[in-house]
């Protein structure tokens, strides 16, 4: 496999890194001295106490205990991290300067803020007396019904600093899939806001917090966080300003390393979501490693990724705090009033990181959009692209009109790690449509059906090592059976995460989906990003999705593709176009036996397109068994496929749509 390089590291360019003054601290410490970013790789991912242990004393983690023994068993699932260290999380992300502004805020419903270290660790502080005076203590939950506002950072802060459990929902999700997430937590206190403005549109939320708090009979207190409306109240709660009333001086519980930090949850589209368990030093350790060496982050950066506090990028947004980044914090419509308003708010506030969903930047290139042209981007220096595959398309939009010189990192992970196994680094080169490599400390792999690990070959995306920001557990699995089955009953012992990938003889790969959503025509495998980065550049294709149903009886099944047109319809031209297209440009297998129109391709919350729920709907599952609609973004986008299903159920094939 053999790609474009689009950007170069230089020597100076390495020397003045974060990564480059880890490699000299590692030479002057430990005596290492490594040439070039495999070796380093591999070093971290052969010795994992002496990386791991370098990590924790080159960012100087502020714990106690004795951090000599790293791992006290290696075993995945039950890696021991640290046995015998205690630190709070909270802490690490507060230490430094207390005139630094740390955050900036902007809002769609409120004046754009700003905070400094001080003045965040003061609100902090009384946060945390409230929720003691509210009963609060280590272990107990803390739930949060929140946007991207600092009151949830404070909130989480103040909850993880008495060692007590942190989950959040964000306010557009809708009441059962808050429900489906927080009954299973049982939560002492719940945040929440009254609403919140999206656009030009106010969203009041007054009735959705009723009634989550009368299916939460675990609650001991509400916290009224007025948003939408100043003056807003919430009957039998207390306000947020009531909560931070008393001052109170810093302090933090320090746990046991493997203690609950906050509870994740999957994106519940096929089921009760799973609510996943990371832990202090876990999390710690590892967007200490993640921020500062592979996005080079410090305390000069302005960090800025768009999402919502469902999302795990929030949870990785705000620990930019831990490299003593300042972190911009963005609640509204990402294009309003215009729809390069993301890159505007770059400009003004000059984010020298910045990250974003693959979606996004894909859907910039199509509309024609050049923000290297009319916005100022000179301080952008790193960009990172996440939530699914990044065309190669756009990696070469982004160097022709955003920036030539900016760190494109196309980068896949996920909440089960808040964090992702492959990355780019500013020690390697960017490949048009490649991620460049595993990230330190992540030996990651493609292994065969029989466990074999293939370069410049298909296979199944593994972990055979294990990484200190694993689930510690998942909520309410007592006998690991959840969590065994999620990631180890593929292969013994080796974390499989569900992931199709290429990996390169230079350490770079492909990801072409998730495995469980890959094609299977005729025993080869397709994979459904092929489809979508083919189809990118059809200006008639607003978006679309792929599902193959197999033939039991060992045919070729039947592939249908399903578009979202622009305008317009879907003709007999239009079908030859892209007949044309897939045959040319991927294999004869990729050209579709059906396609299909539809008003709008379904996602989850974080921005995934739903191949599987599809494909089991049209298999003849029923719409409940397979996706919860509060999981589902544009839930009435299901509709169309609910009714092709019925159709596939009375007839042998399924005619021009």
């Amino acid at each position: 496999m053999s790609a474009d390089v689009l950007w170069q590291p230089t020597p100076q360019s390495i020397e003045s890194s974060r990564i480059g003054r880890y490699l000299r601290w590692l030479k002057q410490t430990r005596g290492l001295d490594f040439s070039d970013y495999r070796q380093l790789w591999r070093w971290s991912v052969t010795d994992l106490a002496g990386f791991w242990g370098s990590i924790f004393d080159h960012f100087g983690i502020i714990a106690e205990g004795d951090p000599t023994t790293v791992l006290a068993d290696s075993s995945m699932p039950g890696t021991r991290w640290f046995p015998d260290v205690s630190l709070n999380y909270a802490e690490n992300m507060l230490r430094g300067d207390d005139s630094q502004i740390v955050v900036t805020a902007l809002s769609q419903t409120r004046e754009a803020t700003r905070l400094s270290r001080g003045e965040l660790r003061d609100a902090v502080a009384r946060a945390a007396a409230g929720l003691r005076r509210l009963g609060v203590g280590k272990g107990d939950r803390v739930a949060a019904y929140l946007p991207n506002i600092p009151e949830a950072l404070i909130a989480m802060l103040a909850t993880t600093s008495v060692g007590a459990i942190w989950a959040v929902c964000a306010p557009e999700l809708g009441t059962e899939a808050v429900l489906d997430r927080l009954t299973q937590l049982e939560p002492k206190v719940l945040l929440a806001v009254d609403g919140y403005r999206y656009g030009r549109k106010d969203i009041d939320r007054s009735d959705e917090v009723a009634r989550i708090r009368e299916r939460l009979p675990s609650l001991a207190a509400t916290v009224h966080v007025p948003y939408l409306r100043a003056d807003s109240e919430c009957a039998d709660s207390i306000t947020w300003n009531e909560l931070l009333a008393e001052p109170a001086t810093p302090s933090y519980e320090r746990v046991p390393f493997d203690h609950p930090l906050w509870v994740l949850f999957s994106s519940g589209t096929t089921g009760l979501p799973k609510a996943i368990v990371h832990s202090h030093g876990g999390i710690t350790l590892e967007h200490c490693k993640a921020l500062a060496l592979h996005c080079d982050l410090g305390p000069d950066d302005l960090y800025f990724a768009y999402c919502t506090t469902t999302w795990m990028v929030w949870n990785l947004l705000v620990s930019g705090l831990l490299v003593g980044s300042t972190i911009v914090l963005m609640d509204g419509n990402p294009s309003f009033p215009e729809a390069n308003q993301l890159w505007r708010v770059i400009e003004q506030v000059g984010v020298t990181v910045f990250v974003c969903g693959a979606a996004y930047l894909v859907g910039c290139r199509k509309s024609g959009m050049k923000p290297g042209e009319a916005f100022d981007l000179s301080v952008l220096r790193g960009i990172l692209s996440t939530g699914s595959p990044l065309p190669e398309e756009t990696f070469r939009w982004v160097y022709d009109t955003v920036s030539p010189t900016v760190l494109l990192q196309s980068t896949s992970g996920g909440t089960d790690v808040v964090t992702s196994f492959v990355a780019g680094s500013p020690m390697l080169p960017v490949w048009a449509g490649e991620i460049a490599a595993p990230m330190l400390g992540v030996q990651a792999q493609a292994f065969a059906a029989d466990g074999r690990p293939v370069v410049n070959e298909l296979g199944e995306l593994v972990i055979t090592t294990p990484l200190p920001s694993m689930p510690i557990y998942f909520w309410h699995d007592p006998d690991e059976i959840k969590y065994r089955a999620a990631y180890f009953e593929r292969f013994l012992g080796v974390w499989c995460h569900g992931d199709w990938v290429k990996f390169t003889d230079r350490g770079s790969c492909v990801i072409t989906g998730r495995s469980d959503g890959t094609l299977n025509r005729g025993g080869v495998r397709l994979g459904t990003s092929e489809f979508y980065s083919a189809l990118d550049d059809f200006p008639e294709i607003a978006d679309s999705l792929v599902v193959h149903l197999e033939d039991i009886s060992g045919g070729l099944g039947t592939l249908f593709l399903f578009v979202e047109l622009t305008d317009g319809s879907l003709d007999g031209r239009l079908r030859a176009k892209i007949a044309a297209c897939l045959r040319d440009r991927l294999s004869p297998r990729h050209v579709p036996d059906e396609v299909v129109a539809v008003p709008a391709i379904p996602y989850n919350l974080t921005g995934k397109k739903l191949e599987v729920p599809v494909k089991r709907l049209l298999q003849g599952a029923s719409r409940g068994a397979v996706v919860s609609d509060g999981a589902v973004r544009n839930p009435d986008s299901l509709d169309a496929f609910e009714h092709l299903a019925q159709r596939l159920a009375s007839t042998t094939a399924v005619g021009p749509a």
